[in-house]
């Protein structure tokens, strides 16, 4: 859809009540063997708004949303959206200290989860003081079905939202170890998809593929950008074989997915490629993607056009694109390795992050419409990170001639493992913890699979012989699989500079070295 002719979307509720009134009888989502036109979809949102409503939902207030992908998940944040609330949707991945962290600090007094989740919810139910109630999704005791029936749209006078209000909270890993949720609105979601859509075009017969974890700004606001079109969305459960080629079959053309995903499918064989050969658009991005892997990936799809973006949760997503020319553009070869050019409406500045000051190479600030309006409940992140309307993203890199951004190294302390980000402070907050630890700097290293891997250098107390197995099961019990070290080193003491600062860059350079990026 091109941005010159798109429909006036100031809301999240003017995209449904639009393609339900424009092609209401057409589908708008198929999840397993359910098809929801969008007429349907439209009405169950307005149903279940009218049921939130009579719970006492409001303007200002959260749910949540903990569950493996689920069209109920999009129901929540469009339904609560029109009552000038928000959808903080949760990794279900957490462990159960990192989701009682993040619901609590969400301030939702109704959780949705999914079936198989409710006994982890269930576990830390009581560390949850605002919970007035859970609402199961799925299974035996689905609850959702049920609340959707009772909410009666003619009961209730919707309040008047506006476009900054905030409609979904998507939490971010800390920087001080604990995690922030960023809070989207309408504005920042819709400018999102409506720029991020330029550089994947549909029309009609196509059909969206929405794989990644909706708790990502890669799985939620890529369903909007899809949304934004009026043409059919494939959801799946999870981003599995049989699931994506069952989505293929089904007729899917566009796709995004992160590079661990695309490199699992060009080593199963010339089966699995020819059967990913049906997509017409291929975005990736969330972690870099190997040079080796896409120039294979490139060759396997000579027909394919291929999407990269870079941005951030902050920023609602992406902000700048590689497009299919520029990635088989044999006369500047050097650009596979960019970011790509930024989309319509967002800015890019190059600063010196100790001087603030316009630089050649530097940190990478963005301003654009597609900004969150804060972290929830942190007003001081907040401040740090939007600075006079731009947005510090924490990456160091350069624009060239052609107006390309190329990232060389991050300012913050941040590791991205298969699309996943993860801050260091919040994996060494829980590594110190452990009996015989003097002191911690956890790193990112190369992965040819995930883009990066967590590892912990540590220094022990003297006289102390640490045991790794049991460092890493101590890690695993308290943070995410994905969060947890998968190597250790042990030093005798830590590099520090003048100041006595842990010097990081020097424990990464070693693992980086001679390759073609540092993020």
């Amino acid at each position: 859809m091109a941005v010159d002719d798109r429909p006036d979307f100031r809301l999240l509720g003017d995209v449904l009540e639009h393609w339900a009134r424009e092609r209401g009888d057409e589908p708008a989502v198929t999840f397993g063997g359910i098809t929801r036109t969008w007429a349907e979809f439209d009405e169950r949102v307005r149903r279940l708004s009218a049921a939130l409503a009579a719970e006492g939902v409001g303007r200002g207030d959260r749910v949540a949303f903990v569950d493996k992908n689920h069209p109920a998940c999009l129901e929540v944040s469009f339904a609560v959206a029109a009552l000038g609330a928000a959808n903080a949707i949760v990794n279900w991945r957490l462990s159960p200290d990192e989701l009682a962290y993040i619901l609590a600090d969400s301030g939702a007094e109704i959780v949705f989860v999914g079936a198989e989740l409710v006994p982890v919810l269930e576990e830390i139910r009581e560390r949850l003081p605002a919970l007035r109630r859970f609402v199961v999704v799925g299974g035996d005791s689905d609850a959702f079905e049920a609340l959707v029936s009772a909410g009666d749209p003619s009961s209730v006078d919707l309040p008047p939202a506006t476009e900054d209000d905030g409609v979904l909270v998507m939490y971010t890993s800390g920087t001080t170890g604990f995690p922030k949720g960023a809070v989207l609105t309408h504005r920042s979601v819709l400018t999102h998809g409506i720029a991020v859509g330029t550089a994947f075009p549909m029309t009609d017969g196509d059909k969206n593929l929405v794989a990644m974890p909706l708790f990502h700004v890669g799985g939620t606001c890529y369903a909007i950008l899809g949304f934004l079109t009026g043409l059919p969305t494939i959801m799946t459960r999870e981003p599995d074989a049989p699931s994506l080629f069952g989505a293929l079959a089904a007729g899917a053309t566009h796709a995004f997915l992160v590079p661990a995903v695309v490199g699992a499918i060009v080593q199963a064989g010339e089966q699995a490629i020819a059967g990913f050969s049906r997509l017409k658009y291929l975005g990736y991005g969330a972690s870099p993607m190997p040079l080796p892997l896409l120039r294979t990936a490139l060759a396997a799809w000579p027909d394919m056009e291929f999407v990269q973006v870079y941005g951030m949760t902050e920023l609602s997503g992406a902000v700048t694109t590689l497009d299919g020319v520029a990635h088989r553009d044999a006369s500047r070869p050097e650009r596979l390795a960019s970011a790509g050019t930024p989309v319509p409406g967002v800015d890019v500045r190059i600063v010196d992050p100790a001087t603030l000051a316009d630089a050649e190479s530097g940190e990478v600030w963005i301003r654009t419409d597609q900004r969150m309006s804060g972290y929830l409940g942190k007003p001081e992140a907040s401040a740090e990170t939007i600075v006079d309307g731009w947005v510090r993203t924490g990456d160091i890199g350069r624009v060239d001639d052609g107006g390309f951004v190329f990232l060389e190294d991050r300012v913050k302390d941040m590791i991205i493992t298969g699309g996943e980000n993860v801050y260091s402070p919040e994996v060494e907050r829980v590594v110190a913890e452990f009996p015989g630890v003097a002191e911690v700097a956890v790193i990112g290293v190369p992965d040819e699979r995930w883009g990066e891997q967590v590892k912990a250098v540590i220094a022990p107390v003297p006289g102390e012989v640490l045991d790794v197995d049991k460092l890493l099961e101590f890690c695993r019990e308290r943070l995410a699989h994905f969060k947890c070290p998968s190597s250790v080193d042990v030093l005798e003491a830590l590099p520090r500079n003048a100041t006595g600062k842990i010097l990081k860059r020097s424990l990464r350079e070693p693992y980086w070295r001679d390759r073609d990026r540092n993020v």
